[in-house]
């Protein structure tokens, strides 16, 4: 009887543990929210790839709440500027500036998935699992560690079926959001090299297309 109560005491105490120092990954979602929202501004070189042979490298700008740029030096000298609600495209191969106004209550159509604003759509609209457990794993061929996040879609709206997050174990910035489309195209957007709160200026977000470039206006819904 004295080894059966034993035994139950440290099961008991062993639960107690375990329920003190796991995080679920509802909670470990939040708590990188949280870091992001407190975040003034940053730049991170971004690696986007799309699909299996389609691959952009650029600078990305961000400033709280809503301002984010992305300067690519592959391609060359092409930029995107998000604004909150306009998205401005300059693709300088074609010389032609596209502009679109952006449903922000969609994480499909939102270009600032990581950031405070991203991230806060994301939770409401995606259910958050831990892709194995909360142990850390290395970020591909490195010796980094990362947390690995699922993010599957709560309903038929969201653009992405599923979305997988690779976070810094050490700092808790993102280095990679992989996803899958509703057309099942996989995107993966990598980032490295952050800079935080550095002060940005707003005119950091400020555009002037090539007074030569054509300008299409809604370009999501032109034929």
């Amino acid at each position: 009887m004295k080894k059966n109560l034993i035994f139950i005491f440290f099961l008991v105490s062993a639960a107690s543990v375990y329920g003190q120092t796991f995080l679920t990954a509802e909670n470990y979602f939040a708590e990188v929210s949280e870091q992001y929202a407190g975040f003034k501004d940053y730049e991170a070189d971004i690696t986007i790839t799309i699909g299996k042979n389609e691959v952009m490298i650029g600078r990305a700008s961000y400033k709280s709440p809503t301002l984010l740029r992305l300067d690519f030096s592959q391609p060359a000298e092409q930029v995107f500027i998000y604004n909150g609600e306009m998205l401005t495209i300059y693709l300088p191969r074609r010389d032609t500036v596209l502009s679109q106004v952006v449903d922000t209550t969609n994480t499909s159509s939102s270009p600032s998935l990581a950031t405070a604003q991203g991230l806060s759509l994301l939770r409401r609209s995606y259910q958050i699992s831990y892709e194995t457990g909360p142990e850390a794993v290395n970020y591909g061929n490195t010796e980094e560690k990362v947390i690995r996040l699922v993010l599957t879609r709560r309903g038929a709206s969201e653009g992405f079926r599923k979305l997988i997050l690779s976070i810094s174990e050490d700092t808790k910035l993102i280095r990679s959001i992989e996803g899958t489309t509703i057309g099942n195209e996989n995107m993966k957007f990598e980032f490295s090299n952050y800079s935080i709160n550095k002060g940005i200026p707003d005119t950091r977000f400020l555009y002037d297309s090539p007074p030569s470039a054509n300008t299409f206006n809604n370009f999501l819904f032109n034929e």
